[in-house]
């Protein structure tokens, strides 16, 4: 049977030895347990015995009969304690289990993973349905209810904002209620990406591994991020087989079909278009409508059909805008000593949130620049010639001119560069965009990144 580990502590280190997993650590008590043990005992009670958990200050160790289970915690728990002590420098608590009872605490284990699906405001019964999503919103509800029979994976696509976290997380909310004991698993894709960096420096593999592969549900948000991060793909692509064999449900989200996103690898386009793609257009005048209502009265915000009206007519790309407008209204009424706000209040508001929606500060683009290539700000803004830190200094003066009023001379300034190198920068990567469609991939999924913020 293969167990499932879980490591959330920072490991230290003893005898200048670093520890980076669980394997390691139960080592280096059995080290300790055979200075003051003999080897027959060592063989007769730790020979078969493993580390199912160590999380926080527990450990949770399994050995195959409940008689062995009884010897170790009544006679060497406490030397375990002091072990760990050692290593850690910090208590521990003990726990045993038999073979009869390593089910149930897996089955519980399992049902306890942490997921953002409790209380959540984003559920089917609150997703307003209309002629831009009834199909994909149709099969995130089929999914849901019959996991990895039909739609395996669902591959959700649409521009930002216009509702597919909503389903994703209306996925996972309705999973866990009709299936308490899945193991659900939810991570955006750049922090997918982050994490298996951690794990690959903090050695820390196996975990990152187990963490995915044990799940009964995985969903990923915004996936295209994986796309041109070589290990990553492979990481996702051994990951995607394993659940897909196990007979687990994978949904993902993305901003493009995959086979629009020309630097992921042709077998993960091949493995994503195995279930069924489902896209998400912009809503029409009588959905978006509709979605201001809902919002409206979520919130005990009374709008009149005038205002509702307004807003619609408005607002017509982004569905996130319309929430922003509605609570920015909500605090203006709350505020008001009258309890009413005029139509040009409204009017103020609406053009307010849809130019802010847009306003991306100069540090927050480099730093999400910097971030994609792997480099640091400085690095940008320095003089290196090596070809993806001059090529992410020519993105973020391109991207710096698109995004924001900065003038050339504002840019140089910021990046250390005269107006002239900066002009010749952004006519070099609008060239290149041209005949790279490569490179158009690459600005896309950092404006995409950028967007997200």
């Amino acid at each position: 049977m293969r167990l499932a580990l879980s490591i959330n502590f920072m490991i230290t280190e003893r005898n200048d030895i670093p520890v980076n997993s669980t394997s390691e650590v139960w080592r280096g008590v059995l080290d300790m347990l055979e200075k003051e043990l003999t080897p027959t005992a060592i063989k007769t009670w730790f020979g078969n015995c493993q580390v199912v958990e160590l999380k926080d200050d527990t450990i949770v160790l399994h050995t195959p009969s409940e008689f062995s289970r009884d010897i170790i915690a009544s006679r060497y728990t406490g030397s375990i304690k002091n072990a760990l002590k050692e290593i850690f420098s910090t208590d521990f608590k003990v726990a045993v289990i038999s073979d009869a009872e390593l089910a149930a605490y897996m089955d519980k284990s399992r049902a306890a993973v942490s997921n953002p699906f409790d209380g959540s405001q984003f559920t089917f019964d609150k997703f307003v349905v209309g002629a831009s999503n009834r199909f994909a919103y149709a099969a995130a509800v089929a999914v849901s209810q019959n996991p990895a029979v039909k739609y395996n994976p669902l591959f959700i696509y649409g521009d930002s904002g216009l509702g597919k976290t909503h389903l994703l997380y209306s996925i996972g909310h309705a999973m866990k209620n009709t299936f308490p004991n899945f193991c659900i698993v939810y991570v955006k894709g750049d922090d997918f990406i982050n994490e298996l960096v951690n794990a690959i420096g903090n050695k820390t593999n196996t975990e990152f591994r187990e963490k995915y592969r044990m799940a009964d549900l995985l969903l990923v948000d915004d996936i295209q991020f994986i796309a041109g991060k070589e290990q990553t793909q492979e990481e996702f692509f051994h990951t995607f087989n394993a659940l897909y064999e196990s007979g687990k449900q994978i949904v993902l989200t993305s901003d493009r079909p995959p086979k629009e996103m020309l630097r992921l690898e042709d077998r993960l386009k091949s493995r994503f278009e195995w279930g069924l793609l489902a896209d998400i257009q912009p809503p029409d005048y009588e959905t978006r409508v509709a979605i201001i209502k809902n919002k409206a009265q979520r919130l005990g915000v009374p709008l009149s059909d005038k205002v509702c009206n307004y807003i619609a007519e408005n607002v017509k790309e982004n569905i996130r805008q319309i929430e922003g407008i509605v609570r920015k209204i909500q605090a203006y009424r709350e505020l008001e000593t009258s309890g009413t706000i005029e139509m040009e209040q409204i009017e103020k508001i609406t053009k307010e949130v849809i130019r802010n929606e847009k306003v991306y500060t100069p540090d927050f683009i480099i730093e999400k620049i910097a971030s994609y290539y792997g480099i640091t700000v400085e690095e940008i803004s320095g003089k290196s010639k090596i070809k993806n830190t001059a090529l992410a200094r020519q993105i973020s003066m391109y991207l710096l001119r698109k995004l924001t009023n900065l003038t050339l001379e504002d840019i140089g300034a910021l990046l250390n560069k005269d107006h002239s190198t900066v002009l010749h920068a952004i006519r070099r990567i609008e060239d290149n965009m041209s005949t790279s469609p490569e490179l158009a991939d690459v600005i896309r999924d950092i404006t995409a990144n950028i967007a997200n913020k």
